[in-house]
């Protein structure tokens, strides 16, 4: 059975922008820069029949590339933070993707996702961190900006069962509408 879920890649010169966030944070497992990307939907452990499924009806949408940008880092779960992430700002463009997979996993059968889409590269995994710690980690990195950053493609990533995911393979990639030409964008 594999473990599934489609995500956006993130390119490598922001991959090593993310690696620079780094630091000394007691009790944080930091997520290796080959593993980082957006989710866009978790489809979870499904049999091969429902992972053809799923892929097949990926294949179908039919949006244009976008841009995207990091706009801040945060962390989840309050008071006993579990992740520290980077935000992505989301447009619209984003939200279309998005909406796209939600639909795509709802029409192979897959349960609906009950958690509001909040697109974010986990940076970290968090056990017994401070509150007071991550707060100054928080206030010296949470402006993290970049530029805009293409987005020509998305992919269906599998990863072995496990806690805190990667390594992680892509499975089949899709690109979007234009995507087809994003590789010679930089050459004008």
């Amino acid at each position: 059975m594999p473990r599934l879920f489609t995500g956006i890649e993130i390119p490598d010169h922001l991959r090593e922008a993310l690696a620079r966030l780094r630091q000394p944070l007691p009790g944080a497992r930091w997520i290796e820069p080959e593993d980082y990307h957006i989710t866009l939907r978790f489809a979870g452990d499904v049999d091969r029949h429902v992972a053809a499924e799923f892929a097949r009806a990926l294949s179908d949408i039919e949006l244009e590339t976008f841009e995207l940008r990091f706009n801040g880092i945060g962390a989840f779960g309050g008071n006993d933070p579990k992740t520290l992430w980077a935000g992505i700002e989301l447009t619209p463009e984003l939200d279309a993707l998005a909406r796209a997979h939600e639909r795509a996993a709802r029409l192979v059968g897959l349960q609906p996702e009950t958690r509001r889409f909040k697109p974010h590269v986990t940076l970290a995994r968090l056990r017994g961190t401070s509150v007071d710690i991550l707060a100054r980690y928080l206030q010296r990195n949470g402006g993290f900006r970049t530029p805009p950053f293409r987005v020509s493609r998305f992919v269906l990533f599998s990863s072995k069962p496990q806690v805190g995911g990667g390594p992680y393979v892509i499975e089949e990639t899709y690109t979007l509408v234009g995507g087809e030409y994003a590789e010679y964008e930089d050459e004008y």
